[in-house]
């Protein structure tokens, strides 16, 4: 006798502030996969200065088992250099879910809306040149190109405008996936 088919089911994603240690420890485990085993662009961590200002944020999207967040697939940092600029690094996609668009979105929406309820002025980010498309789609802006860890990167700026202050970032919120 044939074994039963396997049902189909909906994937879902929450994008949110990493809120308990095991998030913040598999979005660090996932910008070491990214940043120094696949694109070498440091030797064995890619942790500095900016990982230990207080004010940092590390965001995370979460892939979800029954509704709860159970695996990190994606995460950005932010932090606020200044009174009202804010910047975001480190956007990171686990390869596997790199075909799934909406999380890198997701991320960078998360960081710019947060930033923006927190009395952001200006979101400013330096991105790898492969990106910049993607940032433009998103109504951010090339402000020159600079030279970061030995790579061309975009400077951008993100049109504020295009980001509606999210107040909850804690609890963030439910991309919706698709069938697997």
């Amino acid at each position: 006798m044939p074994a039963p088919p396997v049902p189909r089911v909906d994937n879902a994603f929450r994008i949110q502030w990493a809120s308990i240690p095991w998030m913040q420890r598999e979005a660090q485990a996932l910008r070491r996969q990214v940043f120094c085993e696949e694109q070498h662009v440091f030797d064995r961590d890619d942790h500095d200065a900016i990982d230990a200002q207080p004010g940092t944020r590390t965001l995370v999207a979460c892939s979800t088992l029954a509704g709860l967040p159970d695996e990190v697939v994606g995460t950005v940092r932010i932090h606020e250099e200044s009174p009202g600029t804010w910047w975001g690094s480190r956007l990171a996609v686990a390869a596997h879910w790199r075909r799934h668009a909406q999380l890198g979105t997701g991320l960078i929406r998360l960081a710019v809306s947060s930033a923006h309820a927190r009395g952001c002025r200006e979101f400013l980010a330096h991105v790898q040149m492969q990106n910049v498309p993607l940032f433009e789609r998103l109504h951010w802006r090339q402000d020159g190109v600079v030279d970061v860890h030995g790579l061309p990167h975009a400077l951008m700026r993100a049109d504020l405008r295009q980001y509606p202050p999210c107040h909850t970032p804690e609890a963030g919120f439910v991309l919706a996936g698709s069938r697997a």
